[in-house]
């Protein structure tokens, strides 16, 4: 990769900035002064200074979300807060991108990457990776829709959900649920009570595919997901499907 390349992917400016870097005789690879923007260096085997700092090159970054209401799953919005716009500036320069949606009312696990394979691999409906979501209902939840889940309710449109583990976790007039699904419909969890008479009034996406949501994430805080977990996500399969 060339240097100019490397330096600009990792955050140490425009590519103007890192030529001045470069002019200026602070870059090193394997301690030897490098000043040619065009020279390439070897990011597994040559070590990358630049005022003595370490640089550490990563292609891909991982992030794990606790997405707040009111911001939207895209990069860019001319009319609402996305959650690009809660990243830090060192993250955005990979220019990651949502795993899927959360709707804008909707909080909790979202994954934001540039990795395009794994996303994919997670999204494709081939793959059944399963979604856990806990809800407010409002309405008296009942083991009828637990069967109804089961086997598969028809939304507003006419579509026929698969499968789907509803656990009722506390009864009421205001039920609270918690919900796997293996596919990812627009606004299908609402979706899914309005077709047994029922409203959403709070959802929140726990749990995706092998990972959880971290709870001592704040709403709108983020985190590098750590190696372990990286290689869960590549590496998971379905076992059963619901």
């Amino acid at each position: 990769m060339r240097i100019d390349k490397l330096l600009a992917n990792m955050g140490f400016g425009s590519r103007k900035e890192v030529k001045k870097l470069l002019k200026d005789g602070v870059v090193k690879v394997d301690d030897k002064v490098i000043k040619d923007a065009k020279f390439h260096v070897n990011v597994e085997q040559q070590e990358v200074t630049v005022h003595g700092e370490m640089v550490e090159y990563k292609e891909f970054v991982y992030l794990l979300m606790n997405k707040p209401q009111g911001v939207i799953s895209a990069t860019e919005d001319d009319e609402h807060e996305t959650v690009i716009d809660l990243l830090e500036m060192e993250d955005i320069i990979f220019e990651p991108f949502p795993v899927g949606r959360l709707d804008k009312d909707t909080e909790g696990f979202l994954l934001i990457t540039n990795d395009g394979q794994l996303a994919h691999q997670l999204l494709s409906p081939k793959k059944h990776v399963p979604k856990t979501y806990y809800a407010k209902v409002e309405g008296q939840v009942t083991e009828r829709d637990v069967t109804a889940f089961q086997n598969g309710v028809v939304l507003d449109d006419g579509y026929e959900t698969k499968p789907a583990e509803l656990t009722i976790i506390k009864e009421g007039n205001i039920s609270e649920i918690e919900l796997v699904i293996t596919e990812g419909k627009f606004h299908q969890v609402k979706r899914m009570f309005e077709s047994v008479g029922k409203k959403v009034i709070y959802l929140k996406r726990t749990k995706m595919g092998p990972l959880s949501l971290d709870e001592d994430l704040e709403l709108g805080e983020y985190r590098e997901l750590t190696d372990e977990e990286v290689d869960l996500l590549r590496n998971y399969r379905i076992e059963e499907t619901i």
